[in-house]
């Protein structure tokens, strides 16, 4: 009498699943891509033509630019929600949609200006530029709450505070030393902060 005895299959013979060979090992990379590159354009922006752009064409150019970056902040906050990166409570998911609105709003004031319909002598229209310093800002603290939260783990802890302390940086220099200098602060904090900070995003496998 013979007796056959199949072993039993080695890890390396587990067939993957259809679901688990569809499933993205860096699910965030396009978005993270997309934050790197809006970051850069609006950096190349800000050196061409200063943080305060003159006419109607640079204008048009620079909010093009900067709605790139505002695009991919939004694409951000996506990845936040996902990853659960503030927290899984209910504060944290209000704030993340709280930015989310304003950071809307703010896209919306780029357009008009972009546009050349906007108006900073009336109220409303005022009221709607300053969702731009607003968003940045909620960013801001965006970041530090990542830092406390510790959800995110290395690099990604830490660095979305360096990144998203940019209007901590770079409005008091326009303060004190004009457009001219402040483009040049802001467009290398963006290549530090926010380029790379789209780079780890691109890599994250959760």
């Amino acid at each position: 009498m013979t007796i056959e005895q199949t072993p039993a299959p080695a890890r390396s013979d587990v067939r993957r699943t259809p679901a688990d060979s569809r499933r993205p090992t860096r699910p965030f990379r396009k978005r993270g891509m997309l934050l790197t590159a809006g970051a850069l354009a609006w950096a190349g922006a800000m050196v061409t033509m200063g943080s305060d752009p003159h006419g109607a064409t640079e204008e048009a150019v620079y909010s093009t630019l900067s709605g790139l970056f505002q695009v991919g902040l939004l694409g951000l906050l996506t990845v936040l929600w996902q990853s659960q990166a503030l927290g899984e409570g209910k504060v944290a998911r209000f704030f993340l949609r709280l930015e989310g609105f304003v950071l809307l709003l703010a896209m919306a004031s780029t357009f008009v200006d972009g546009i050349s319909v906007s108006d900073l002598d009336q109220a409303g229209w005022m009221m709607l530029d300053l969702c731009w310093p607003l968003s940045m800002l909620g960013m801001f603290l965006i970041g530090v709450r990542i830092a406390i939260a510790g959800r995110w783990r290395g690099a990604s802890r830490w660095w979305p505070l360096v990144a998203e302390s940019w209007a901590i940086v770079s409005v008091p220099a326009y303060g004190a030393f004009g457009s001219t200098v402040a483009g040049f602060v802001g467009a290398a904090h963006l290549c530090v902060g926010y380029a790379v900070l789209g780079q780890i995003v691109a890599r994250k496998e959760r």
